[in-house]
């Protein structure tokens, strides 16, 4: 398949969360989306899907806790977008990826354990 010449080359990434966070990414040429918010989060993400191409799109927790149409369906079909949490910048270590359930359900509530 021929690539878009109005389409830049390679992967975009796309930051989506508070403005303390998503600074320090701007500074290595993220797309970033200060303060966003859950609608916001989906029209990104919908205009990624429309776009085509490959992207990796990080999501402050909060943002990605609620879900939504276009963050599930990217979720559960994979493909050339990727979609991951990061933790507040003001609390990191109170963070716990939403895999960390699905890990103690199958291997059991231990399986986390320090």
């Amino acid at each position: 398949m021929e690539r878009d010449p109005a389409r830049p080359a390679g992967a975009r990434l796309v930051v989506l969360g508070s403005a303390g966070l998503v600074e320090g990414f701007a500074l290595i040429g993220a797309e970033v989306h200060p303060n966003a918010d859950a609608a916001r989060v989906e029209a990104v993400l919908a205009r990624l899907v429309e776009d085509g191409g490959e992207a990796l799109v990080l999501i402050e927790s909060h943002l990605a806790r609620p879900g939504g149409y276009w963050l599930d369906r990217l979720r559960n079909e994979g493909g050339s977008i990727v979609v991951t949490e990061l933790p507040p910048l003001a609390a990191p270590a109170s963070y716990a990826p939403a895999v960390d359930g699905v890990v103690r359900a199958v291997l059991g509530p231990g399986a986390l354990a320090r």
